[in-house]
């Protein structure tokens, strides 16, 4: 599928997605909404992919929405309006539940939606000289398709202070609060990346997934005794799965499962190979 919006591409397994509107530092409309959504479904459900990166082309990981198409569709009837807020609530659902790892290679100014887009990822990784921004209460407009997955990451408290006073805030300050779960310089963030790369392509395919679905399902949730019957009943489910049986008998038999391949290489010089580059 050819992309007006997006440069996607396949390296090793890994899916990765760029945002590729630099000149306007990645701003997002309803094109791209929508380009992403299906870049997102399609690795999704492409069986060679094993994790998908979402980037940003040029000086900045995405500086939220694009205000002309937001004045476009301030002047749209309601039904209009609130049928394109749900496509943006639709691409943060879509990467939310992705059965893949998702990671986000965050730099530059990262303001409102963008925030969000980090929050839906399951890992985020940005560059020292990364910052942050929730502006929309100063342009009259609340973070509420964004809020869920950002109060989730930074934690209520943060968010009443971030939402609130829409003040910037710096990378090592996002990942003092959850936002992000790491940080490095530019230069090595690639290489950061990487190596969480190398560990997540070492898990089985269906246990990510289903382990995804799981920590939606359990998160928040008190313990009660039904929750333990079922999570019980999962455990028993996948240890007869046919993931679940070969990854035990390679545990045994002291070799890689079959979802790494039959190649003896070692994890962490496959790791080396997925080198993510940075787009000028």
């Amino acid at each position: 599928m050819k992309y007006q919006t997006l440069l996607v591409e396949i390296k090793h397994s890994i899916g990765i997605v760029w945002m590729n509107r630099p000149e306007l530092h990645n701003v997002f409309d309803e094109t791209m909404i929508s380009e992403l959504i299906a870049a997102m479904r399609t690795l999704n459900d492409d069986p060679a992919v094993r994790a998908v990166i979402l980037a940003g082309a040029g000086s900045n990981f995405c500086a939220g929405a694009d205000l002309k198409w937001m004045q476009r569709m301030a002047d749209c009837p309601f039904e209009q309006n609130h049928a394109d807020a749900m496509n943006f609530a639709t691409l943060l659902s879509t990467i939310d539940t992705l059965k893949k790892p998702t990671i986000a290679r965050v730099h530059g100014p990262v303001f409102a939606g963008g925030v969000g887009l980090v929050a839906a990822c399951d890992i985020a990784v940005a560059a020292y000289e990364a910052e942050f921004c929730l502006p929309e209460v100063r342009l009259g407009l609340i973070p509420s398709t964004i809020g869920p997955y950002v109060i989730r990451a930074m934690g209520e408290r943060a968010a009443r202070r971030y939402f609130l006073s829409a003040e910037p805030f710096t990378a090592a300050e996002a990942y003092r609060i959850g936002l992000v779960n790491d940080i490095a310089p530019l230069g090595e963030l690639d290489a950061r990346i990487n190596e969480l790369l190398g560990q997540l392509i070492q898990g089985g395919p269906v246990a990510q997934a289903l382990s995804k679905e799981w920590i939606r399902t359990v998160a928040g949730v008190p313990i009660h005794s039904d929750l333990i019957k079922e999570s019980a009943t999962r455990l028993a489910a996948t240890r007869a799965s046919e993931e679940g049986r070969e990854g035990i008998r390679s545990g045994i038999e002291k070799r890689m499962p079959a979802w790494l391949g039959k190649k003896k290489k070692p994890v962490a010089e496959k790791a080396a190979a997925h080198k993510v580059r940075r787009k000028k």
